[in-house]
C-alpha cells in the first residue's frame, strides 16, 4: 500500500510538473483548433458546393425556358411560311411576311423556300450562301414528320458555326411540295451566357439526341459538331428532375456541376455546367487562410510550448548564476553613482566620501590636505561655436590630464559642467603645493585637437588649506569656490589661494547685486563715450556708448565689476535696453547742437542678443529718439553669433532691413571660420585689444593683426583696431590697412559733456567706418 501510495503521488507530481502540464496542455488545444478548423473548412465547402448545384439548377431552369421559347418561335416561323405558300408564290410570302414583321430578324436568321429538289425558290438573304441548306438535311427535312434540326455546318467564308431547321411544305394530297427552312448563328442559342454568374470555365449548350453538339459555349469561346455520348450525359427518366450531378465533362475533361435536360417538344437537350475550380475557389481560399491560421496558432502555441520548456531548462542555470550577477550588478551601479559617466572620474558624492575620510585621516595624523578647485577658462565659448561634441572631447581631455598630471594617491573628480576638484593629502604648507600647481597650468595649457582643429585651452584654479581655512566639507569647498573665482577676476589660466578677504569680496559681490536692482529706478546708470578715428584723415567717423555706474557710496563703478552680475541676474536685457534708447538721444541732441552726424555704437550682451524682444527694442529706441537706423551700429561677439547660427543669421538679416549697422568686436578671441563668416551681414571687425597692446615689439601678433585685416576685407569689411594707446601704434595699424582705430590714443572714455568738447575741437566727417 505504501508503495502504491508513493507511485500515486510520483504520477501526481509529474502531472503537476511544468513542462509535462504545458505539453498536456498544448495538445489538447492543438487537437481542439484542428479538430474545429477541419469542421470548418467541411461545412464551408459542402455549403458553397450545396449553392453551385443550386445555381446550376436555377441557370439550367432559366436557359431551358429561352431555348424552348426560341425553338417555338423558329417552329412558328417555318409552319407560318409553309402555311402561306398554298396560297402565293415563295417570294412573295416571304416579302409580305417581311412586310408585317412577321419574319425573324435578317440579322440573324435566314429564311429559305426551295422546291423537291432542293433548286432555291426564294429566300431572305440571297447573298448568304452559309445561309442555305445542304442535300442531307433536305432529306432530313422530307423525312421528317415535324421541325427538323440539322447537324452544325461551319462557315469558312464568314467563320462561324450556323444551325439549320426545316419543314416539309406538302400538297392537298401529302406529296412533298417543297422544303421551308431557317438558318442561325449557333452562338444565338448560347449568347445568355453571363460572365458575373458562369464566370470564365462554365458552359452552356444544346446538344442534339444524335450526341452532337449544337451550341456549346466556355467563356467567350462558341463552338459546335463535337460529338459525345448522349445516353452518359442525360439522366435516366428517373432521374430526369434530380439537380446538378458534379462530374468531369467528357468533352473537356473539367469538372463541373452539370445539368443536363430533354426538351421534351425537341429532339435536343440542353446542358449547362458550373465550373467547380471558379465556384468553389471563393470558398478553397477560405479553406486556406483557416488553415493559415490553424497553423499559425499551432506554430505560436508550440513556440510558446518551446520557449517555456526552455525556460524551465534555464530556470536553473539562472538560479545559480543570480547570485553572482547581483553582487556584480550591485558593484556596477554603486559604480555608476559615485562616478562621472563623461569622464569615468569620482563625481561630488564620492568626492565628498573621499574627502570626509582624508580630513579624518589628517586629523590622526596630524597633518593636512589642499582641496582645489578647478574651471576651464572660455569653455561655453568653445562649447558654443565647436558644438557639445567638442566641449565633451575637452572635458575628457582635462580629466585625462589631471589623472596624469598627479600622483596615485592624489584624487580628482569631476564635480559637473567645466568644474573639476583636485584632492591632495598630506600637505602642510601652501609653498608645498606651488610646483603641482604650475604643472598642472602647464599640462593643461598644451595644444589640443578639437573638431579637427588645435587649440589651448587653460583653467583657473583656488585652493584652499585643510584644517587653516576650514574644517568641514561645506567651508572648504566655498573657499575654494571663492579663490578660483578670484583666479578669474586675476585674468584667468592662474591660481589663487584662499584668504579671509576674499569672503568679504564675495558679500561685496551680493551687496554689490542688490544694489543694481535699483540702479535704473534710481538713475544711477550713465553713459560714458569713446570715439573712433580715422587712420588716415584723423577725423572722428564714430563714437561708441560705454555704460558706466554712478554708485552712492562706491563711486563710479565700471562694468567689469557688475556686467557678470547682470547677466547672471537677467538684469542686463532692461539694463541693456536703456542703454540703446540713452545712446540714440543723445546722438541726435550733438546733431540738433550743428555737430555732424556720425554713428553711434553699442554694445549687445549675449542675453540681449538672444532676447526675442531686441528686434522690438531697436525700432522703439529708433523711432522714439529720430534717429536714423543707419547712423546705429550694434556690436556683439564670435561667441554670441556662434551659439546658433541660422538663429544669429536670422536676427541680423532683420536688423540689417532696418538700416542697422553690424560689428563683430573682439574679433580673433572666438572660434569662427572665415566660412562661416561669410554667413553673416556684417559691416565692420573691430580687432581685439589683445592683439593691438604687443602689435610694435611682436611679430606674430603683428602677422595676426595683418591676417585679420586681409579677411576683413576680402570680405569688403570696415577694420577697427581697439585698445590703440600710442602713435607708433597708430602708425603700424595705418600701414597694415586698418580703416580707423579706437582708443586712449583717439581719447578715453569720458561723460557727455567732455566728449561734446572732444566733437568740437576735431573735425567730424559723416562716415559711420
Amino acid at each position: 500500500m505504501t508503495t502504491s501510495g508513493g507511485e500515486q503521488r510520483n504520477w501526481r507530481a509529474r502531472l503537476t510538473d511544468p513542462p509535462f502540464l504545458f505539453s498536456l496542455i498544448a495538445l489538447a488545444v492543438l487537437v481542439l483548433i484542428w479538430t474545429t478548423t477541419i469542421n470548418l473548412a467541411n461545412r464551408e465547402t459542402a455549403a458553397t458546393a450545396r449553392a453551385g448545384k443550386s445555381l446550376a439548377g436555377d441557370v439550367a431552369d432559366t436557359y431551358e425556358a429561352q431555348v424552348v421559347r426560341a425553338l417555338r418561335e423558329i417552329d412558328h416561323t417555318l409552319k407560318l411560311v409553309g402555311y402561306s405558300l398554298s396560297s402565293a408564290a415563295p417570294g412573295r410570302v416571304l416579302a409580305d411576311l417581311r412586310d408585317n414583321e412577321l419574319l425573324p430578324p435578317e440579322l440573324l436568321f435566314t429564311v429559305n423556300v426551295l422546291d423537291p429538289r432542293g433548286t432555291l425558290l426564294a429566300t431572305t438573304h440571297p447573298a448568304n450562301t452559309a445561309g442555305h441548306p445542304d442535300a442531307a438535311f433536305l432529306q432530313l427535312v422530307a423525312a421528317s414528320g415535324g421541325m427538323a434540326v440539322g447537324l452544325p455546318r461551319f462557315a469558312d467564308v464568314t467563320g462561324e458555326w450556323r444551325l439549320h431547321f426545316g419543314r416539309a411544305h406538302r400538297g392537298d394530297s401529302g406529296e412533298l411540295a417543297g422544303v421551308v427552312t431557317l438558318s442561325v448563328h449557333a452562338g444565338y442559342f448560347v449568347s445568355g451566357y453571363e460572365f458575373g454568374v458562369l464566370g470564365d470555365g462554365s458552359v452552356l449548350g444544346i446538344i442534339g439526341v444524335d450526341g452532337v453538339f449544337r451550341a456549346r459555349r466556355t467563356g467567350n469561346v462558341v463552338s459546335a459538331g463535337e460529338h459525345i455520348d448522349y445516353a452518359t450525359l442525360l439522366p435516366a427518366e428517373d432521374d430526369a428532375d434530380a439537380g446538378a450531378v458534379l462530374e468531369r465533362n467528357a468533352w473537356d475533361d473539367v469538372s463541373r456541376f452539370t445539368v443536363s435536360r430533354k426538351l421534351f417538344e425537341f429532339p435536343l437537350a440542353i446542358v449547362v455546367g458550373l465550373s467547380e475550380a471558379e465556384h468553389l475557389a471563393p470558398a478553397r481560399r477560405r479553406v486556406t487562410t483557416y488553415i493559415e491560421r490553424a497553423a499559425l496558432a499551432s506554430a505560436i502555441l508550440l513556440g510558446v510550448i518551446a520557449i517555456l520548456a526552455w525556460v524551465s531548462w534555464q530556470l536553473q542555470r539562472t538560479r545559480e548564476r543570480a547570485m553572482n550577477e547581483r553582487v556584480e550588478h550591485a558593484r556596477r551601479v554603486e559604480y555608476l553613482a559615485y562616478h562621472d559617466n563623461l569622464t569615468d572620474l569620482p563625481n561630488r558624492a564620492l568626492f565628498s566620501r573621499s574627502l570626509s575620510a582624508k580630513m579624518h585621516e589628517a586629523r590622526l595624523e596630524d597633518t593636512g590636505l589642499a582641496l582645489m578647485f578647478l574651471d576651464v577658462d572660455r569653455f561655453k565659448n568653445i562649447n558654443d561655436s565647436l558644438g557639445h561634441d567638442a566641449g565633451d572631447a575637452l572635458l575628457r581631455e582635462v580629466g585625462r590630464r589631471l589623472r596624469g598630471a598627479l600622483d596615485a594617491e592624489d584624487i580628482v573628480a569631476r564635480l559637473g559642467g567645466d568644474e573639476f576638484v583636485v584632492l591632495l593629502p598630506g600637505v602642510r604648507m601652501a609653498e608645498e603645493i606651488v610646483p603641482v600647481l604650475d604643472r598642472l597650468l602647464s599640462v593643461l595649457g598644451r595644444p589640443m585637437a578639437l573638431a579637427d582643429q588645435e587649440f589651448r585651452v587653460s583653467v583657473s584654479i583656488g585652493v584652499t588649506l585643510f584644517p587653516g581655512d576650514g574644517e568641514d566639507e561645506q567651508t572648504l569647498f566655498k573657499n575654494a569656490d571663492a579663490a578660483m573665482r578670484h583666479a578669474k577676476e586675476q585674468g584667468k589660466n592662474n591660481f589663487q589661494f584662499y584668504s579671509s578677504g576674499l569672503s568679504s569680496d564675495s558679500l561685496a559681490r551680493l551687496s554689490l547685486e542688490s544694489s543694481l536692482r535699483n540702479a535704473l529706478e534710481r538713475d544711477e546708470l550713465c553713459l560714458f563715450f569713446q570715439g573712433k578715428q580715422d587712420v588716415a584723415s584723423g577725423a572722428i567717423v564714430g563714437v561708441e556708448a560705454l555704460l558706466r555706474w554712478r554708485h552712492p557710496d562706491l563711486g563710479l563703478v565700471y562694468p567689469m565689476r557688475f556686467i557678470s552680475l547682470a547677466e547672471e541676474s537677467g538684469l542686463i536685457v532692461p539694463i541693456g535696453r536703456w542703454v540703446l534708447q540713452k545712446a540714440c538721444e543723445q546722438n541726435v541732441a550733438w546733431i540738433n547742437e550743428g555737430f555732424a552726424p556720425i554713428c553711434m555704437a553699442v554694445n549687445l550682451s549675449a542675453r540681449q542678443f538672444l532676447d526675442r524682444g531686441l528686434l522690438e527694442d531697436v525700432k522703439g529706441a529708433l523711432e522714439s529718439s529720430g534717429m536714423e537706423a543707419s547712423m546705429l551700429e550694434l556690436e556683439i561677439t564670435e561667441s554670441m553669433v556662434m551659439q546658433d547660427v541660422g538663429q544669429a543669421v536670422r536676427v541680423l538679416k532683420e536688423l540689417k532691413a532696418m538700416g542697422v549697422k553690424i560689428a563683430i568686436d573682439d574679433f580673433g578671441t572666438g572660434y569662427s571660420s572665415l566660412s562661416t563668416l561669410k554667413l553673416f551681414p556684417l559691416d565692420t571687425f573691430k580687432i581685439d585689444r589683445s592683439f593691438v597692446r604687443d602689435v610694435t615689439s611682436s611679430a606674430e601678433d603683428r602677422s595676426l593683426i595683418e591676417a585679420i585685416i586681409a579677411v576683413g576685407k576680402s570680405l569688403r569689411l570696415t577694420v577697427v583696431a581697439e585698445g590703440v594707446e600710442t602713435a607708433e601704434q597708430a602708425r603700424l595699424l595705418r600701414d597694415c590697412g586698418c580703416d580707423a582705430i579706437q582708443g586712449y590714443f583717439v581719447n578715453r572714455p569720458m561723460a557727455r559733456e567732455s566728449f561734446t568738447g572732444v566733437l568740437g575741437a576735431r573735425p567730424v566727417t559723416g562716415t559711420s567706418g
